[in-house]
């Protein structure tokens, strides 16, 4: 097999896994882009101000403001006072929490059809090959909530997290 063979089939892959990701999500969202990776993002960082949840979604601060403001008229966030007494900090309402939770839910069902047909040790090496991807893909604090942004922190949490692991190695040098 090539290599050129083996990134044309992790790419099919990766197109395959996303576009069954985007398909389910968006239907329990309502909206598709980056909608659904700010109710997970919020869920798991709250408190996020507009600029930093920007970053994380690679959105301009009109479209994240456009963003926010759909998302409190549908009730699932609220703005609050930020820390410094300029900014805004984002919070999850109780709904925008049930909103996440059908998220990740939806996100973990369409990710297990994936690997239906891996055998318990392959399951393993797979295991061992992503934390070993993802800790190289790893080059910054705003690339690691990028990479972790649709994650389900509750069953990845950051003692076994290789995108957290690999980033508090970077901030240690």
């Amino acid at each position: 097999m090539t290599e050129e063979r083996t990134l044309n089939l992790l790419g099919a892959l990766a197109l395959s896994v996303v576009d069954g990701l985007n398909a389910v999500v968006e239907a329990s969202v309502g909206h598709g882009g980056e909608t659904p990776a700010a109710l997970v993002t919020l869920g798991a960082e709250p408190g996020l101000s507009i600029n930093t949840l920007r970053q994380v979604l690679n959105l301009s601060h009109p479209g994240t403001v456009r963003l926010i403001d759909r998302l409190e008229t549908q009730g699932l966030v609220e703005r609050r006072a930020g820390s410094d007494g300029r900014t805004l900090a984002l919070f999850l309402t109780d709904a925008g929490h049930e909103r996440r939770q059908t998220i990740l839910t939806e996100r973990r069902q369409q990710l297990q059809f994936a690997v239906t047909s891996l055998t318990p040790d392959e399951y393993e090496q797979l295991t061992q090959l992503l934390e070993k991807m993802l800790t190289a893909m790893t080059t910054n604090e705003l690339r690691a909530f990028a990479i972790c942004r649709l994650c389900e922190e509750e069953v990845c949490p950051s003692e076994c997290c290789p995108v957290d692991q690999q980033y508090c190695r970077m901030v240690k040098k």
